[in-house]
């Protein structure tokens, strides 16, 4: 009974908050309210309505260099479709708020479980409005949910998770990640599975399904990337390039502009180098193993991107709340500085973005902050990662069997 009250209490706090938060973000993205800054919506009434257009017709947007995305997107990019009594925006913030919906409904069920924690359904409940308004005004909500739903899946359906992973990853690329941390045979199967079959229907259904990885090979450096800062700084000392929306966002152009985003290139492949390492090392398989090696290869991919807009913010926050619907979890730390990475995330996009743009010392000042508390989340994030799974002096230590024990019996099985 007492258990029974105490659940209760916690889901009427968490609607207590999270019933106002996306009421507030509803009101932001149909304008109610204006918030200050550049309008985040223009990506889903303009861009996404565009691509949904074409899309109707069959084909993917094969002249349109900002469609980067693997074939799946089209299904998000569609489903507005769903909703026909509402306009085509309109429709998109309904299913993104149904979509934040589904992973607190998924974290509150689980959170119940033995070894579980509501912890996660908070980090979910405060970490999504801290985005502002940008979080609904983009698909990625609707790719972490489906992401949550894997992980959340795996310690009793790993068919479930490799499936979803699949799919995901034709949604977003970013949930193969997943599997990082997964030893199951059959999750690897069911994603590999999946992985062709969707590839297949798409590529024979629909033309040019795969064109997006060129358009992703010719990308440059982001301004709020973390090698942006390079140019940032240069800037204030007579650098002679520009920013430019290309490819679909700001970027730097410009003298070393290559080498920088090459240098982001081998950096993204030293940090799965290291993943590949932990992996060939890891002794221990704990159940919150899987979500804390998603966790940390996003967040290793994240800061070595070449580009970190902020949606990319809310893989973070869905994979950190996973983490921490673990009572055993070790992602604390770095699942705080998540949060507060998104804070100043709104804050220099769309917020203060102008003077991001600018480089001036409000701006910079706003990105080195952010970026530093991602890479610091990353470092503490890949510290405690291999501290509970692959270093050795945090292995039980086998303590002498006494006479009621068989001599045989290792105190590990025990």
């Amino acid at each position: 009974m007492e258990d029974t009250g105490v659940r209760w209490r916690s889901l009427v706090g968490l609607s207590a908050v999270w019933v106002p938060t996306r009421l507030l973000l509803l009101l932001l993205v149909f304008k109610v309210f204006v918030f200050p800054g550049p309008d985040v919506t223009g990506d889903v009434s303009v861009i996404y309505h565009g691509w949904y257009e074409t899309l109707r017709g069959g084909t993917f947007p094969l002249d349109d260099v900002t469609w980067q995305y693997p074939p799946a997107a089209a299904l998000a990019i569609l489903s507005p479709a769903l909703l026909p009594f509402l306009g085509y925006a309109e429709a998109f913030f309904v299913l993104a708020l149904l979509a934040d919906l589904a992973v607190l409904a998924m974290l509150v069920f689980t959170g119940t479980r033995p070894g579980r924690s509501p912890r996660g359904a908070w980090v979910w409940v405060a970490g999504v409005p801290l985005l502002g308004p940008t979080v609904y005004a983009r698909y990625d909500l609707m790719v972490t949910a489906v992401a949550v739903a894997a992980l959340l899946a795996g310690a009793r359906r790993p068919r479930v998770l490799g499936a979803l992973a699949a799919f995901g990853a034709m949604l977003k690329v970013w949930p193969a990640m997943l599997l990082v941390g997964v030893v199951r045979r059959r999750a690897w199967v069911a994603a590999a599975v999946t992985a062709a079959v969707l590839a297949a229907a798409f590529t024979l259904a629909m033309p040019g399904a795969f064109a997006f990885l060129t358009f992703q090979r010719d990308r440059g450096t982001e301004v709020e990337s973390l090698g942006a800062l390079v140019f940032h700084v240069a800037r204030q000392f007579g650098w002679e390039g520009e920013v430019r929306l290309n490819y679909g966002s700001v970027e730097f152009l410009g003298p070393h502009v290559s080498t920088v985003s090459t240098a982001a290139l081998t950096l993204t492949g030293m940090a799965f180098g290291w993943l590949l390492v932990w992996r060939l090392l890891a002794v221990r398989f704990l159940p919150h193993t899987a979500a804390d090696a998603a966790f940390v290869a996003v967040l290793l991919f994240t800061v070595t991107s070449r580009v970190i807009s902020p949606q990319y913010l809310v893989w973070l926050v869905g994979l950190a709340a996973v983490c921490l619907g673990f009572r055993a979890g070790t992602m604390h730390r770095p699942a705080v500085l998540v949060l507060l990475a998104c804070l100043v995330t709104t804050l220099e996009f769309p917020l203060w973005f102008a003077h991001v743009v600018a480089s001036d010392g409000l701006g910079v000042t706003l990105l080195f902050v952010r970026n530093g508390l991602l890479v610091l989340a990353t470092v503490l994030a890949a510290r405690e990662l291999w501290r509970s799974t692959a270093r050795p002096d945090v292995v039980e230590p086998v303590r002498p069997v006494t006479r009621s024990e068989p001599a045989d019996t290792p105190a590990t099985a025990r």
